[in-house]
């Protein structure tokens, strides 16, 4: 399977990961929540809340492609998350992996989460998706359609276009707050709670 089905539109590639499957240095998940990201003001989705949004540098060239390459980076400096690079060659677009199901290496995954944490949590939010998985900062850019890659994507059995996959405001972010471009499978216990920014404006007053 290639990149070719997250070439484009955010939002399309967000709805295409619904329902993928992920694996990552011994533990094997289903993706059941995602984020789409835009990128600069001059490109085809603005988005205030991308950390593309001022344009290239150091930290997110990635973002600005090849599709079906991995971003990482350190939320509040502290937890790895993990974004599915979209959009096109040059041109800024990802999606942020927010929570999957573990499907295979339950004993790695719960090692690395702790003992305390409860089998569907294991992998709910970006931080605890990177940690069970294994997922590391050194991942930024690879390859997730390499087979010889730490973590891979196969974008077969997806469920993109089932009417259980659900839409709504994206989690925690003070720019373009009101966006429905967050997507999940309903009725996952899996899937994170959703909490509004206290920096971001009154709903329905951000675009």
């Amino acid at each position: 399977m290639s990149a070719d089905l997250l070439t484009g539109d955010p939002i399309a590639a967000a709805r295409r990961l619904v329902g993928a499957h992920l694996a990552g240095r011994g533990v094997a998940a289903t993706i059941v929540e995602v984020e789409a990201y835009g990128g600069p003001p001059d490109g085809p989705w603005p988005d205030a809340a991308s950390h593309s949004f001022r344009g290239p540098g150091v930290r997110n060239s990635v973002m600005f492609g090849p599709p079906g390459r991995l971003y990482t980076y350190r939320s509040h400096g502290i937890h790895v998350c993990a974004n599915v690079v979209c959009g096109y060659d040059g041109i800024a677009g990802a999606v942020l992996l927010r929570a999957a199901i573990v499907t295979g290496g339950f004993e790695c995954a719960q090692r690395r989460r702790g003992p305390r944490v409860l089998p569907k949590a294991l992998a709910r939010g970006p931080g605890n998706l990177c940690s069970a998985l294994g997922i590391l900062m050194e991942d930024n850019g690879i390859d997730l359609f390499d087979d010889a890659s730490p973590v891979r994507l196969n974008l077969d059995g997806r469920v993109a276009d089932s009417v259980d996959v659900l839409e709504g405001p994206r989690v925690g972010v003070s720019q373009a707050a009101d966006r429905p471009w967050r997507f999940w499978l309903a009725s996952t216990p899996e899937v994170s709670a959703y909490r509004r920014s206290p920096r971001a404006p009154a709903p329905g007053s951000s675009d």
